[in-house]
């Protein structure tokens, strides 16, 4: 084991994430961050609903961010050198195909929060028995989904004639991010390794939950061939090697999803631990450990991680929310009512109205719905507490919310890079690596937020966010029924002045020209408020009065 420098052996994490690109470096001993670097990356919404990046642009922000980072070492007289490993996270689902003689994508990457394939989503279930959105969960853990891989590949097989072709002839390569990642810096078309991660396979609605492999029945009831996917492999061993750069010779040694990534960061560990990450998306896991539950509240099963070739893999449940942080954009950028997200901390406390207004962000659809305080029941342990991360964490007024309708303590640490580091401990923990003790838990300052309502307040805010989801349900009616037609006919009057005009891009792949109607999840218990601004509207049809539904 090599000893180091001063701070001893060094972990880089690779954090792909759904807006930016970063390289974090550890120091093994300590779990401290020692330098960082950063790259946006640009999302791409040609159509509503549609949100994709150029897969190049994903590989090039992360080699600037190894790149720069391995500059910042060297400023701060640190020997990258003693970096011994190199551990990557990523966005879940987001699914890419190609060329692997080219080493060319045949399409734009298509995030995990597009929802493009709704129509796929009908056309597969038309052919399941009482169109069962559970009927694969047996075999993978998921239900029908746009959220998953499987799903954008069916579509891209669909739609997109140069993947059609490539799939027929078995010619192409499918990867999540990370698979994307690894082929490319362990080589790409000269040599690379198609590979991935049990935690991101388990997301593709391909694999078995509990094989661990890729699953016959699972790809011939999508179409897809096994040929095209990438050797599934651990969280925790090494894959290969950095091939050039700033770090060749460098062994990647650890792959997790994000959220099974910020699991491990917050070292849960042992079964009944959970964590919630607020990002883009809000995400809770909760470990169960070896066993795979399923549950009976809308929640997914997922592998947690398998650290290592021979470890036995864990598993969790997971309850998954396609628009947490990003709506905050949203709310300054496209209805312009806040001028800076913070301000939403002050607002949301001076406000006469709290508890009574209700906002159900469906614009990508709803995953798990409904967060049940009986969900403990799917594997019999009570949850305690609940550890947080996130960038929508610092909102001090929501962590006391999360802390009041879970009715149970909420723990901030204030080390902020908890899906970095979960990549970072599974590199060092690898066979051949050694240097991270993931017995070992480092230090880390935290705060707690703790219940502070009644069980009778608990239980009647639970109740009105149970009709705020039913409102917000079966507003998207069929493409070229009657209803469709009379919201198409709108006056322009009756729709706000911002979003009729300047098409640009929005949260979710929603844009400004879209019809008000299709805005469809904000609820007030009070009068109708919808558009930009608060606009108070009228109704001019049938169909318009059920855009905007008056209480």
């Amino acid at each position: 084991m090599a000893v180091g420098g001063r701070f001893g052996p060094l972990i880089g994490a690779i954090d792909e994430g759904t807006s930016s690109a970063r390289f974090l470096v550890f120091a093994a001993n300590t779990g401290e961050v020692l330098t960082y670097h950063q790259v946006e990356i640009l999302q791409h919404c040609p159509r509503e609903g549609w949100v994709e990046q150029d897969p190049m642009d994903i590989l090039s922000a992360v080699k600037d961010c190894m790149d720069k980072a391995v500059d910042n070492l060297h400023k701060l007289d640190i020997d990258p050198a003693d970096i011994k490993a190199i551990g990557i996270t990523n966005q879940r689902e987001s699914t890419i195909i190609w060329d692997p003689k080219s080493g060319k994508p045949l399409n734009n990457a298509i995030l995990w929060l597009d929802v493009r394939t709704t129509d796929t989503v009908d056309q597969v279930l038309a052919q399941v028995r009482d169109h069962n959105q559970n009927y694969l969960k047996p075999l993978c853990g998921l239900p029908v989904s746009t959220y998953f891989s499987a799903l954008k590949v069916r579509w891209l097989m669909d739609n997109v004639p140069q993947v059609k072709q490539a799939m027929k002839e078995k010619s192409c390569y499918f990867g999540t991010v990370d698979t994307w990642l690894i082929w490319n810096l362990t080589g790409g078309k000269d040599g690379g390794l198609h590979i991935t991660d049990v935690t991101n396979a388990s997301r593709t609605m391909l694999m078995n939950i509990k094989t661990l492999k890729w699953d016959n029945t699972l790809c011939k009831f999508f179409g897809i061939p096994m040929e095209v996917l990438p050797d599934i492999r651990s969280s925790s061993e090494i894959y290969g090697y950095i091939t050039e750069g700033s770090l060749q010779g460098v062994p990647i040694s650890g792959c997790l999803g994000d959220q099974q990534s910020a699991l491990v960061g917050q070292m849960c560990f042992k079964k009944g631990q959970a964590k919630n990450t607020l990002g883009t998306g809000a995400f809770m896991l909760y470990n169960t450990g070896t066993a795979v539950v399923h549950s009976n509240h809308g929640l997914l099963t997922t592998v947690a991680y398998r650290m290592g070739k021979d470890a036995a893999p864990v598993y969790a449940l997971e309850g998954s929310v396609a628009i947490c942080g990003v709506i905050m954009k949203w709310l300054r950028d496209n209805l312009e009512i806040i001028d800076n997200v913070t301000d939403t901390h002050k607002i949301a406390e001076e406000t006469s109205r709290a508890g009574k207004v209700y906002f159900v962000p469906a614009f990508a659809g709803l995953y798990a719905p409904y967060w049940r305080k009986d969900a403990r029941s799917d594997c019999g342990i009570p949850l305690t507490k609940l550890l947080v991360d996130g960038g929508m964490t610092s909102n001090n007024y929501l962590m006391q919310l999360l802390a009041d309708l879970c009715g149970t303590q909420v723990v901030r640490p204030l080390m902020t890079e908890t899906t970095a580091l979960g990549a970072a401990m599974a590199a060092g923990n690898a066979e051949g690596i050694g240097v991270w003790n993931l017995n070992y838990s480092h230090s880390t300052p935290c705060d707690a937020f703790y219940p502070s309502i009644s069980e009778n307040e608990k239980d009647i805010r639970y109740s009105r966010w149970k009709m705020a989801i039913q409102k917000s349900l079966g507003w998207v009616p069929e493409l070229g029924s009657k209803e469709t037609q009379e919201i198409a006919a709108c006056p322009a009057q009756h729709r706000a002045s911002d979003l009729a005009t300047n098409p640009a891009p929005c949260a979710a792949g929603l844009t400004k020209t879209m019809t008000i109607y299709r805005h469809r999840a904000l609820l007030d218990f009070g009068p109708a408020v919808c558009g930009a601004k608060g606009q108070v509207m009228q109704p001019c049809s049938p169909a318009c009065t059920r855009a905007r539904p008056q209480f």
